[in-house]
């Protein structure tokens, strides 16, 4: 029976993610992380305004934006998974002396939010990025079934006995404003002139003029970014265009481009939550039924799920997508602009 067998799969995940979360237990230890070259405090430049950034994605964005005008701090690592990133002590204490601070927001950082909060107890300005474009609802891109249909809280009650702890605990978190804005590169030029009008208020840039030059070119960079993807998408027949990804992460690219959202591995917005052998079953299923020859994983968090789950489909391929973190340098995705177009041509490749 697929439910029982999907079972043991999610046992077997669970024993491999809980050695590799004590492996990765010092990872907490390591000082701010660069995004690119970045001004070394201890040089001559020690005068230029620091700005700390959470997530290695906006990193390089805001790198790319103020150039030399200031010293770019970029807290979490590449390749790092950002909902469940702890923060060190001195990671802490560059978050609490920034001369500003620029945060994902909507609850992205989920390991980092008392430490957002006591920055901007201490007095440091603080953006959020998200809060300067349209957002949209999880389950908002497209998604459709395997979804917001079973995710308010009345039908999170009415199934209660069909229902194991990860899965109502996924249901939980499947709500609100999904903080995934950054895979639309639209979204995320929206983002950066936000960006740029809160660090010319807050930030005493030697040069503020340099820094709107720089902004403005690079918003031209994403506008032609945004049509790449367009006409990457245009090779994918309509009927194509759907996605199974290893969690809820591609609404906004869905949104922007005409994509349907057939499911999620682990239904919900973070990687930290679980699935239920009843949901993967369904996934299965309903993969099955619509054909969909991909699914997408995530280079910053454990494919074993998704790989487990095409392996339980079968003839169906597993494809990995820059979601939530840069690539290494000199990789397909280095830079937010290379993750964005890498994850369009692998989409591309695989559904066309």
């Amino acid at each position: 029976m697929r439910t029982t067998r999907i079972h043991s799969m999610i046992a077997a995940v669970a024993v491999i993610g809980l050695g590799l979360a004590a492996c990765g237990s010092d990872e907490g230890d390591s000082s701010a992380t660069e995004v690119g070259e970045q001004v070394d405090a201890s040089d001559s430049d020690a005068e230029l305004p620091t700005i700390v950034v959470t997530t290695n994605v906006l990193g390089d964005v805001v790198d790319q934006v103020v150039g030399d005008s200031a010293e770019v701090i970029t807290i979490m690592p590449v390749g790092t998974d950002p909902h469940d990133f702890q923060a060190s002590a001195q990671e802490v204490d560059a978050m609490n002396n920034a001369d500003a601070l620029i945060v994902n927001g909507a609850a992205f950082e989920e390991g980092l939010l008392d430490v957002i909060e006591g920055a901007e107890g201490e007095g440091v300005p603080t953006f959020e990025a998200i809060s300067a474009v349209e957002t949209i609802e999880f389950g908002g891109g497209g998604h459709e079934e395997h979804g917001d249909e079973d995710h308010d809280e009345d039908a999170d009650h009415d199934e209660d006995e069909d229902h194991d702890e990860d899965d109502e605990h996924g249901d939980e978190e499947h709500s609100g404003v999904d903080p995934h804005f950054f895979t639309d590169p639209m979204r995320m030029a929206t983002a950066v002139d936000g960006m740029v009008d809160f660090l010319q208020t807050e930030v005493a840039f030697a040069d503020p003029a340099a820094v709107e030059v720089s902004a403005d070119a690079y918003i031209a960079e994403l506008t032609s970014l945004d049509g790449e993807v367009a006409s990457l998408v245009d090779s994918i027949p309509e009927e194509r265009r759907v996605l199974v990804t290893n969690h809820e992460v591609f609404g906004y690219f869905a949104d922007r481009y005409g994509f349907e959202v057939v499911g999620a591995v682990i239904p919900s917005g973070s990687t930290t939550d679980g699935a239920s052998a009843r949901e993967l079953a369904e996934l299965a299923e309903q993969i099955e039924d619509t054909g969909v020859p991909a699914i997408f994983g995530d280079t910053s968090s454990s494919d074993d799920l998704v790989n487990a789950l095409a392996d339980e489909v079968g003839d169906v391929a597993v494809i990995e997508l820059y979601s939530e973190s840069l690539g290494e340098p000199g990789s397909a995705g280095g830079s937010y602009l290379e993750m964005v177009r890498a994850n369009a041509e692998r989409m591309s490749a695989a559904l066309a």
